[in-house]
């Protein structure tokens, strides 16, 4: 039902489903979620002050996820979350290896190595642009995209 009133809201409402009760009803169960998932990231901080929120860490790395997993299917989305944080969780060690391997010629006080390896952890930005943009140009859908069913 939520898909046919995002698809059409007219034709939904004229099957004769309630779309005012179905849009509030889908606005207090994200607004729950969001409270909840606020409590937890508090939890998790202790603390939280506007200048301590990360929005990459949390909001653009969370639709990064969804995008990835294909929107519209929820297997798709904790699919994508699964290969997202995999990704986001390996790519410091895949950065680290590949500054080893490119600078293996260097001794380890140049200067050129010793800044590469300082910034290893940017590599994850790196890896998740490459990655995002990998996907949006073979698979715009996502790796699981939604499925369309005729009936």
């Amino acid at each position: 039902m939520m898909r046919a009133i995002r698809d059409n809201e007219e034709a939904a409402n004229a099957m004769g489903k309630n779309v005012v009760k179905q849009h509030l009803l889908i606005f207090v169960l994200g607004s729950a979620i969001v409270g909840i998932a606020g409590a937890m990231l508090v939890t998790q901080d202790g603390l939280f002050t506007p200048g301590s929120y990360r929005p990459l860490r949390y909001t653009f790395l969370i639709w990064v996820m969804v995008i990835v997993g294909g929107s519209g299917n929820n297997f798709g989305a904790i699919l994508g979350g699964f290969v997202v944080w995999f990704l986001w969780i390996e790519a410091a060690p895949i950065g680290l290896y590949l500054v080893n391997l490119t600078t293996a010629g260097l001794e380890d006080t140049h200067f050129l190595k010793v800044h590469l390896i300082e910034s290893v952890p940017y590599f994850r930005f790196l890896m998740m642009g490459i990655g995002l943009l990998l996907i949006m140009r073979y698979r715009p859908k996502g790796i699981l995209p939604e499925k369309i069913e005729i009936k």
